[in-house]
């Protein structure tokens, strides 16, 4: 499988993935182990890559990277997959190659919008936790905020008015991640969309002003999630790129649902990919 022309291993994502979230400025372990109510994994460490392809002072890096917790919309839970959505094949990564298990709370909800996210983030003490006791937050939300509706159809202008709430609410996220972790470095990774609406043939299927209404709104959305990973120098994930290639002129749907709007088990494996080469590139 290839992400912008890289082909990665399974056993290279995991050590590159660690690597990246055990060096982007992670303390010791927390004294407390983070909630394993509804919504919380703990994925078990499994057999490592033989020791000569990892460092022994990242193995020890490592040690620190306890927990990750993802938040966001129904891409990041899973919805219409029935399979392993994408922040559990990170936590799986992570806990393969630090030899330990990775608590991976994925707390996103399906239909969230951004302001949502930003709720949990202020008022849910179960996510407040978890956020305090995590070593790496995943972010993925804002495709709700302009989901297709009959009052703006295809007007792309209507969409793009709700830009400026995505803005402020993505930018009060990660503050509060900051605020909640103050103390200590932790890595926040943004990721946006390769469709905002039905993607691949099931937009062609809708027809051309169909399809021309929703790269727009879709670039207007990843635009807005870039600007605000450079602001605040988070991790940016090019979900459009990793699925429709670097001219977005690719046919993303074999990586899509059924439902033509989720990704599929090849789906969450691409973006777990995708992670990995914007993490790379961050460093």
């Amino acid at each position: 499988m290839t992400v912008s022309g890289h082909r990665f291993r399974p056993r290279w994502r995991a050590s590159l993935v660690a690597f990246v979230l055990a060096t982007a400025g992670c303390s010791s372990a927390p004294s407390a182990s983070p909630s394993t109510a509804s919504g919380a994994q703990t994925t078990s460490a499994v057999s490592a890559p033989a020791s000569s392809t990892i460092p022994p002072e990242l193995v020890t890096k490592l040690k620190a990277v306890t927990a990750i917790t993802a938040l966001g919309d129904s891409v990041p839970y899973g919805t219409a997959c029935d399979c392993t959505p994408y922040p559990r094949l990170t936590g799986a990564d992570v806990a393969r190659v630090a030899g330990h298990p990775v608590g991976t709370s994925n707390d996103a909800v399906p239909g969230y919008r951004s302001g949502d996210v930003l709720g949990q983030l202020e008022h849910d003490p179960i996510v407040i936790r978890r956020i305090e006791h995590s070593q790496a937050v995943t972010v993925e939300v804002g495709a709700n905020d302009v989901a297709y509706s009959s009052s703006c159809a295809t007007n792309v202008a209507c969409y793009e008015q709700k830009l400026p709430q995505i803005t402020s609410n993505l930018n009060a996220i990660v503050a509060r991640i900051h605020e909640l972790t103050a103390g200590r470095r932790i890595a926040v990774v943004l990721l946006d969309y390769w469709s905002v609406w039905l993607g691949g043939q099931y937009a062609t299927a809708q027809g051309p002003t169909y399809v021309d209404a929703a790269r727009a709104v879709t670039a207007s959305v990843n635009d807005t999630v870039q600007t605000t990973a450079r602001a605040t120098k988070s991790i940016y994930v090019d979900l459009r790129t990793a699925f429709r290639g670097p001219d977005d002129a690719g046919d993303e749907t074999h990586l899509l649902a059924p439902d033509g709007e989720h990704p599929n088990a090849a789906g969450h494996e691409r973006i777990a990919e995708a992670v990995t080469q914007a993490v790379i590139a961050s460093q």
